[in-house]
């Protein structure tokens, strides 16, 4: 037995007790007469305490060997703490040690394992396993284990059916790049990881089997982001005879849970908004709901003067930022540098300062008078104190520009508050957007995706307009889930395809098994999926990812632990059919 008890849970009730305990050394302090050792697993910190009067002396020696990391087993008894840490479970007592095992020794780690460690993000990617041993990283991982938990048996009490999907399957032109694995024994061939399990779930409803759920890898070859990973993990679920009201209301309903017994919230409020109307108060599909700064639309009284820039542009809208009246033309100037960095893209800020007596100061005086500033005051519900912050140009660009501005201004003045949760069901997405690249339309979620039944007639006619039944559950500016009610009948589900530019012979080839299988009596079906990762990241409190995953990748998508991707050797790649050109690339 390596040992009787866990190094979190003794307490003053156990004093007197012979104990084995097992651990990591977190730290010692040698008085030469007396040793002191933190001795550290995943339930929490002990302190034993070697001394010359009561441990042999071989014992003592062999103590002051000790260094950090080193995993030691050691048997004594639990005595009282003469100097007691009141910060710590187990500070009233400590073990006074009889025997010593080192188990394994340790190298110097090149970084603390502590809470607050001197290593950087990626020396710690590296030694990600060392890592996992501080508690901030353990205690995410252990955090993601319970939402896993919590998903599994709420689901499981909804009569849903976990079904794992294939991993390798069949690569499709559609959303994002796959990633391809060659066939060693089909030559020339390959199969593709799964951007989602999307075909399967659909084919699973064919199969009767009502309600399905997963927990489940996913993989897009996509240009990487900050906070973005080429594998991330779904929940993924599909369910027979419903409609689009009986989605949003179980997964609701599940969200309320998770909030409910992982942090102890009680949300009551899923408000919903349309993809239209979130565009033009917030500027983009996810917005957060935590705070306001909606967006004014000011056009028809900017335009109405003689100031070019707003006379050509095609929206001019501003926000109102709380207190922002007495930040310093220093300090504006600033903010006015922040949007037009590249990463925002903005031409300029125009600004108006709403002064306490109720009169306006604004960068603009010499086109507008008060009456005009008083008109976008009121447009953007400023009042006096605030400043408003005005954009201009293409709409849709426009809208970006000062949503990110939004975004920014809210993390300033603290109003993005961890603690607080705020869901959001953003419904009626468009179903097609246009793709200036390749000169057609294509799926804004995918071929699947349902239109509205009073929408499908302007398919042939305007296209760009049909809605979706389409669903993005947005939390706390984030989105954490997405579905749809699916096409279920085969001739529709051909007429989408015709509309994304597929030939039939191409639907076919690429779809035929799905068509196949609509033959056969396919019910009405629905689903969504939760982006797992995101989901754990905000109820956890943080926005990172990473945080919450045990082995991640880089920004560059790189594991630089285990050093991957990698290159392969010769004779694998021939047994793959594949060729290494004389350039290093492969063929």
């Amino acid at each position: 037995m390596y040992r009787s008890h866990d190094c979190g849970s003794l307490r003053a009730a156990d004093i007197n007790k012979k104990v084995t305990l097992a651990g990591w050394v977190q730290k010692t302090r040698d008085k030469g007469f007396m040793v002191w050792v933190d001795l550290r697993d995943r339930y929490g910190v002990t302190q034993l305490i070697f001394d010359e009067e009561r441990t042999d002396k071989v014992m003592l020696e062999k103590a002051q060997q000790l260094g950090r990391e080193f995993v030691i087993q050691v048997t004594g008894q639990v005595i009282e703490r003469e100097s007691k840490n009141p910060k710590m479970p187990t500070g009233d007592i400590e073990i006074l040690v009889k025997e010593l095992k080192i188990l394994s020794e340790s190298k110097t780690p090149p970084f603390t394992i502590e809470d607050k460690t001197d290593g950087g993000e990626e020396l710690r990617m590296k030694y990600r396993y060392l890592d996992i041993r501080r508690n901030p990283v353990r205690e995410n991982l252990i955090f993601r284990s319970r939402v896993a938990m919590e998903v599994r048996n709420f689901l499981a009490g909804k009569d849903f059916v976990e079904v794992e999907t294939p991993v390798l399957i069949k690569s499709t032109p559609e959303g994002a790049r796959d990633f391809v694995v060659p066939s060693r024994m089909n030559e020339g061939q390959f199969y593709a990881l799964p951007q989602s399990p999307q075909t399967f779930k659909q084919l699973l409803m064919v199969g009767g089997l009502d309600k399905y759920f997963q927990i489940v890898k996913c993989f897009r070859d996509e240009d990487l982001r900050a906070d973005r990973q080429p594998e991330f993990t779904q929940i993924d679920c599909e369910m027979s005879f419903v409609e689009q009201e009986d989605v949003l209301n179980i997964f609701e309903e599940m969200t309320r849970h998770l909030l409910k017994k992982v942090k102890n919230v009680d949300v009551a409020d899923f408000p919903r908004m349309t993809y239209a109307q979130a565009m033009e108060k917030y500027g983009n599909d996810k917005p957060d709901i935590r705070f306001g700064m909606e967006f004014g639309d000011i056009s028809a009284f900017a335009k109405a003067k003689d100031f070019k820039i707003f006379n050509e542009a095609e929206l001019v809208v501003g926000i109102a930022i709380q207190g922002g009246a007495s930040m310093t033309r220093k300090e504006i100037d600033k903010l006015i540098d922040w949007v037009k960095r590249p990463q925002v893209g903005a031409m300029g800020m125009v600004y108006v300062k709403c002064n306490e007596d109720g009169t306006f100061k604004s960068s603009v005086d010499k086109f507008y008078d008060q009456e005009d500033l008083a008109k976008w005051a009121d447009a953007t519900s400023a009042k006096a104190g605030d400043l408003i912050a005005v954009l201009s140009g293409p709409a849709n660009k426009t809208r970006a520009q000062l949503s990110a501005l939004r975004m920014e201004m809210a993390e300033r003045l603290g109003l993005r508050k961890a603690d607080e949760f705020a869901p959001l069901w953003v419904v009626d997405f468009p179903l097609l957007e246009w793709d200036e690249d390749t000169q057609r339309y294509h799926a804004m979620h995918h071929p699947f995706t349902s239109p509205k039944p009073e929408d499908i007639d302007r398919l042939e006619s305007d296209p760009g307009n049909v809605r979706a039944n389409a669903y993005d559950l947005v939390l706390n500016g984030n989105e954490i889930g997405g579905g749809s009610v699916r096409i279920f009948d085969k001739k529709l589900q051909a007429l989408m395809f015709d509309h994304l530019g597929f030939t039939p012979e191409e639907a076919r080839a690429q779809f035929g098994f799905l068509m196949d299988a609509f033959e056969y009596g396919a019910p009405p079906h629905a689903g969504l999926a939760f982006g797992f990762d995101r989901l754990v990241s905000i109820l956890g409190g943080q926005e990172t990812i990473r945080d919450f995953i045990a082995f991640p990748k880089n920004n560059n998508g790189r594991d630089v632990m285990i050093d991957a991707p990698s290159a392969l050797d010769q004779e694998q790649l021939e047994e793959l059919n594949l060729k290494v050109t004389v350039d290093g690339s492969t063929e």
